[in-house]
């Protein structure tokens, strides 16, 4: 039997203010309605209006993708288009992507989507991205793929264990958060690589290296203000980076709201050194 329009509407109201911990009456204030009217829009008594609709969904948060989902579920037309960056009008948003990625150079940046696809990226990305096998890299490449898998960035991650923790913790927060199945099953896949093969055993039958060997050595890592930097090991020494992440305000549109900006810093003057002398910065 199908589910009628107010039913579906309504179980992913209560899925969205459950999600938040929220109780009727908590979203009732927020959203200016009474608690009696929320409980009947849950349960199909009443059919929510489009703009009550647009309100619980600002009150709790909703990313404009699942406003849309909410507004079909209740027969209305959605509210929230979704482009292409390949189309026309998004022409200033591609220029301002363009400007930011090489703006930072020589310092890595990239451009994510929801799924944290790498969308676009600069010139200096490629101190991150030096011997990522193709398999990685097609169709497109994924952050938390190239960062955690075993022939990814994480064979050569200095501090594995701590971004590890950190990048799955924030996936697994997201999950919670938006409840988007393909998140979902990105964390079940990424969650269960194993650490990166030791290096095989020498000719002569003698033990392998300590995995550090053959790296040159850098000044001992001074305490610093980040939590969990990046310390990539590349063939002049280890890197120390920190990312920060800059979204657009107010968007409109579905692909904007989803589009993230990571800018990576250098966290001491060696890694600055390096990464200019890698990536001349722009005139």
């Amino acid at each position: 039997m199908e589910t009628a329009p107010t039913t579906r509407v309504g179980a992913l109201l209560r899925e969205w203010r459950q999600r938040r911990r929220l109780s009727q009456l908590d979203l009732s204030l927020l959203a200016d309605t009474s608690a009696r009217h929320l409980s009947y829009l849950e349960t199909g008594r009443a059919l929510p209006s489009r703009s009550m609709i647009l309100r619980l969904s600002e009150a709790l948060d909703v990313p404009l993708r699942e406003r849309n989902v909410l507004l079909m579920a209740a027969d209305y037309a959605p509210a929230y288009r979704e482009s292409s960056l390949d189309d026309e009008d998004m022409a200033a948003i591609r220029a301002a992507l363009d400007m930011m990625m090489k703006a930072h150079e020589p310092y890595p940046a990239v451009v994510v989507d929801r799924l944290w696809n790498v969308v676009a990226g600069n010139g200096a990305l490629g101190v991150l991205m030096d011997g990522i096998p193709d398999h990685l890299l097609a169709p497109v490449p994924n952050v938390f793929r190239l960062m955690l898998h075993p022939e990814g960035l994480a064979a050569r991650l200095a501090n594995l264990d701590q971004v590890r923790d950190l990048t799955l913790t924030r996936l697994r927060r997201q999950v919670e958060a938006t409840g988007d199945a393909e998140l979902c099953a990105l964390y079940d896949e990424v969650s269960t690589y194993p650490d990166p093969a030791p290096p095989a055993a020498l000719a002569d039958g003698s033990a392998p290296p300590h995995p550090d060997a053959g790296w040159p050595d850098t000044p001992a890592a001074r305490p610093s203000p980040i939590q969990v930097p990046i310390r990539v090991r590349t063939p002049v020494g280890v890197l120390s980076m920190f990312g920060t992440m800059t979204t657009f305000g107010t968007p409109a549109d579905v692909t904007l709201s989803e589009l993230a900006i990571e800018l990576f810093y250098p966290l001491d003057e060696f890694t600055a050194a390096v990464l200019r002398g890698r990536v001349a910065p722009p005139k």
